[in-house]
């Protein structure tokens, strides 16, 4: 039998268990690999520290052969894992990220932002913020700089991208960085939300008739942000409030949002773009369901057809370049 140390108090499936002893055990995202050259890809990679007091990190990625008289657009990766696992190294996100710079030809940072439970939030979104700010120092010509950063990357084409928790760090960093300093010195060209981790109290969409997976993503957001507001907290849910005037504030020309049929967060990716293109926002909106997948199939099936498919429409939207302003909304479904 048991001891009542080691037994749980916690199953917070798939993700993690916590004992009643204290221990935490992930179950989900702890497998790394290392960074280097990847023959399929023909993309290096390697990891680099970004702030040494802290331990943040994170994990660059460039095409192997790469001119220094072309500068590439550069896309700051936040991976997903409901905040609580996962990393830049975990297998399934370092092929994503080789195939995405293999097909886009791009540089990528893909930020190894610190855990809840060890580091609550909003420690994840603040990590992120560092993030941004290590690399817009790379525009001055002094300091320790990363040189393939300050050789290859385009300042004008800086893209932000996240699946999940991920492309929920990406739409909190675009709002602060119009009301901060950093934004008259970074220009974010672009965002790209895969199936974006975004929630709330009252059920919408696939969430109605679904009451189990509704629970259970509950449950996450609830653990890994214990506050009163519960799922009401303006970091899960931007529309608690019924508003939607703070979209008008994203520092970005366009966006694109990913979301998968029978993803039980597809509702709220559906519905963050109806709000987007009321807000007054001055942008480009795309949104792009993919038919018969769920929750970031691309991550674990990623030689599938719709995970190749989403791969490359990932690899346009970092591709387009600038564009002289144009409101438009776009949306389409891809099976």
């Amino acid at each position: 039998m048991e001891s009542n140390a080691s037994e749980v108090a916690l199953d917070l499936f798939p993700y993690l268990k916590v004992y009643k002893n204290g221990t935490l055990e992930r179950i989900a995202g702890v497998e790394v690999v290392p960074p280097g050259l990847d023959p399929e890809t023909n993309v290096l990679s390697k990891d680099i520290v970004i702030v040494p007091e802290t331990g943040v990190s994170a994990r660059i990625y460039r095409p192997n052969l790469i001119s220094e008289d072309r500068k590439l657009p550069l896309v700051v990766y936040f991976h997903g894992g409901a905040f609580c696992v996962a990393s830049p190294a975990f297998p399934p996100y370092h092929t994503s990220l080789n195939k995405l710079v293999a097909e886009a030809n791009i540089i990528a940072l893909s930020v190894d932002y610190r855990l809840v439970p060890e580091h609550p939030l909003p420690t994840a979104y603040e990590d992120s913020w560092v993030a941004l700010q290590w690399i817009v120092s790379h525009k001055d010509e002094d300091g320790n700089q990363e040189a393939w950063i300050k050789d290859y990357v385009g300042f004008e084409q800086v893209f932000l991208a996240g699946d999940s928790a991920g492309g929920n760090i990406a739409h909190h960093l675009a709002l602060r960085i119009k009301e901060s300093n950093l934004g008259q010195k970074l220009k974010i060209l672009g965002i790209g939300m895969i199936h974006p981790y975004f929630w709330g109290t009252s059920p919408i969409g696939p969430e109605l008739n679904d009451r189990s997976r509704k629970e259970l993503v509950d449950k996450w957001w609830l653990y890994v942000c214990p506050t009163d507001k519960g799922c009401d907290d303006p970091l899960i849910n931007p529309f608690v409030d019924g508003e939607s005037a703070d979209l008008a504030g994203l520092a970005c020309d366009r966006i694109l949002i990913i979301v998968a049929e029978k993803d039980i967060l597809k509702g709220r990716g559906w519905l963050y773009y109806d709000k987007l293109v009321k807000s007054g926002w001055k942008g480009k909106a795309e949104i792009m369901e993919t038919e018969g997948e769920d929750h970031v199939f691309h991550i674990f099936n990623p030689d599938c057809d719709n995970a190749n498919r989403l791969t490359k429409r990932l690899a346009s939207f970092f591709n387009q370049g600038k564009l002289p302003f144009q409101l438009k909304c776009q949306s389409e479904v891809l099976g």
